[in-house]
Formats: C-alpha cells, sequence, structure tokens
C-alpha cells in the first residue's frame, strides 16, 4: 500500500517524501506545481500532476493506487500574503480539502495525517504553547488551518477518518544531501531570505519591526528542520496505520530565537556581515511563539535531533549557496 503526499512538490513534502523514499516506503505524489517543482520530487516516487479540489482526477489517482494513508501539504502558507488575499486562502485552503475529504470518503481511504500550524494560536497567552491552549489566529491564514482542522474533526465523526494535525512552528534548513532545499517565488520566509544577502541577491534584510515585547525588539520563533518535520509527519501515519485516535499534536524544540539572534547566527555561519535595516510591523505577526512538542514525544516518540540554530542555517546555506535560483536553474 502506497502513502498519498498532497503538495509532495513543496518544500516541506518534499523532504517528506525524500524520508519515505530512502525509508523503502511506496510513495505517491499529488500536486498542482502551482508552488512546487517537479525537480524537488524524489525519482522513486509516482507523480500525478493535478489539482486537489479536481474530484475527476483525484478519483482516477485512487482507482490506479492503492492508498493506505495520506499526508496532506497542498495549502497556501504566507501569513502576509493571507491578510491581502484572504478568499483566495479560503478558497485553497479549506474548499479544495472538503472537495479532497469528499473523494477519500468515497474511496474508503480512512487516514490522514495534516500539515496545521502554529498560527492557530495567534497571540499565545503563555509560552511555551501547549495543544489545549486557546485558539485565537492572528490571520486569515492560521483561521483557514483552524477551520480545516474542524472540519477534519466533523469529518471523522460521520465517516470514521481518523486524522492527525500537526501544528508546527518556523520550518527551516534543508536536506543533508543539498539535493532539494526551501524555494518560493516570491520568498517571504526569514532564513532564506537573509541568504539572499550574502548570495548577493539582495543588500540587506529587513528586520519588520523593533518594538515587540521581547528582548531586544523582535519577533521569537521556534525554528524547526525541515528533515525533523518529515520525520514527524512519517510517525504520524505510522501511529494512525497502528489504531492511533485522531489527535492534535505541537512539533518545536521548545526554543525560541529572536529575529536579530538569526541574523546573528547567519553571519557566523556565512562570514558575511548581513547589512539589516529595520522596518514598520507586519500585520498578524504575534510577539513569541514557542511549542511544546511534550506530547509529540510521549505519543509518537518523536524528538528534534537537528535542533540547532547553526546547523539549520548552515544546511540551509549549503543549499542556497549552491542553488541560489533553487529550482529554475
Amino acid at each position: 500500500m502506497a502513502i498519498l503526499i498532497l503538495g509532495g512538490a513543496g518544500y516541506i513534502g518534499s523532504h517528506t517524501v525524500y524520508a519515505l523514499c530512502e525509508g523503502g516506503r511506496d510513495v505517491v505524489v499529488v500536486d498542482n506545481l502551482e508552488t512546487g517543482f517537479a525537480a524537488a520530487i524524489h525519482p522513486n516516487a509516482r507523480f500525478y500532476k493535478g489539482d486537489i479540489s479536481d474530484k475527476n482526477f483525484i478519483n482516477g489517482v485512487f482507482q490506479k493506487e492503492k492508498i493506505s494513508s495520506v499526508i496532506h501539504f497542498a495549502a497556501y502558507s504566507l501569513v502576509g500574503e493571507s491578510v491581502t488575499r484572504p478568499l483566495e486562502y479560503y478558497e485553497n485552503n479549506l474548499c479544495k480539502t472538503r472537495d479532497f475529504l469528499a473523494c477519500m470518503v468515497a474511496n474508503g481511504v480512512d487516514k490522514i495525517v495534516f500539515s496545521s500550524t502554529a498560527a492557530t494560536y495567534g497571540e499565545p497567552d503563555e509560552v511555551p504553547i501547549m495543544e489545549d491552549d486557546r485558539t485565537q489566529p492572528a490571520n486569515p491564514y492560521g483561521e483557514t488551518k483552524l477551520a480545516m482542522e474542524k472540519m477534519f474533526h466533523w469529518v471523522a465523526e460521520a465517516h470514521g477518518i481518523r486524522y492527525v494535525s500537526l501544528r508546527y512552528f518556523n520550518a527551516s534548513g534543508a536536506h543533508e544531501s543539498g539535493k532539494i532545499g526551501e524555494a518560493h517565488n516570491p520568498e517571504s520566509h526569514l532564513i532564506p531570505l537573509i541568504l539572499q544577502v550574502p548570495n548577493g541577491q539582495s543588500e540587506y534584510i529587513s528586520i519588520f519591526g523593533n518594538d515587540y515585547p521581547t528582548a531586544d525588539g523582535t519577533c521569537i520563533r521556534d525554528y524547526i528542520h525541515v528533515t525533523d518535520l518529515a520525520t514527524a509527519h512519517i510517525l504520524a501515519v505510522d501511529y494512525l496505520e497502528k489504531g492511533g485516535k485522531s489527535d492534535i499534536f505541537n512539533l518545536g524544540n521548545g526554543v525560541g530565537f529572536s529575529v536579530k539572534e538569526v541574523v546573528d547566527t547567519a553571519r557566523k555561519v556565512t562570514g558575511h556581515p548581513i547589512p539589516q535595516k529595520e522596518v514598520e510591523r507586519r500585520g498578524g505577526d504575534p510577539a513569541k511563539l514557542i511549542a511544546s512538542s511534550q506530547k509529540a514525544v510521549k505519543i509518537l516518540g518523536w524528538r528534534p535531533t537537528h535542533d540547532s540554530l547553526e546547523e539549520i542555517i548552515s544546511s540551509a546555506w549549503k543549499w542556497h549557496k549552491h542553488h541560489p535560483k533553487g529550482f529554475q536553474e
């Protein structure tokens, strides 16, 4: 039986596909390549190009392949963009997932792992954040992901699907081989934006806001290596395939770094001065997001192994230095 990866040509999806294929698993990838890249897909995976909302296409994939479980990465994920384009985020993230779930139910596939986000919490009351803390998203991206989680819950109640929702924090880093890594156009994630400076693609890094209630005034985030995220998704699939009940898990290192600390670490890794420019805050950015992953450690047996910020940035730099144009070279 195969595992179906939705969005397997994207950043986290492609790393999960690599981890599954390197572990000898049978993998099927569906991606419309709107933001993903065919070159990022492991050669051992079977690839179908199409949209998850195309029911004829998805039903055809289910009929051709024997699918045991699904991992869902197919969503828009840019906080700032979601604030200016909320309707597109609801359409792409929520409505298309609704259409895909209808195909799952029709084809008798009953296990799905969902790529959620810490943005479901909004501005937390305290850190580290626990899974049962209040959810009050501060942007449409987080709202759509939370709505997707609730839809999974009610579909599970009605149709017997079991799901795992993984709420994770700032995915970062790249595959140790240097073959795949992060590539967005336009780029909006902090570490690749920082690394554009030593790569000669930007003159400076913009720091959005210096008046947050943190030690140095910049936002604090929990950075987690993409390979550790891939491992967590695979453990979640194994958990469901062994009969585990539907659940929600945080994924993070449990340690927060400010924007300025990340820039300083990138300077150390690259040997470049990386000039910075402080600009106005962006809408929808909470001051501090740090996860408690103890539930995932206890129940899934997950533990991050690439938890050094220097290691995370070093792996990203290895990718970006040799692939300054990402997969478009």
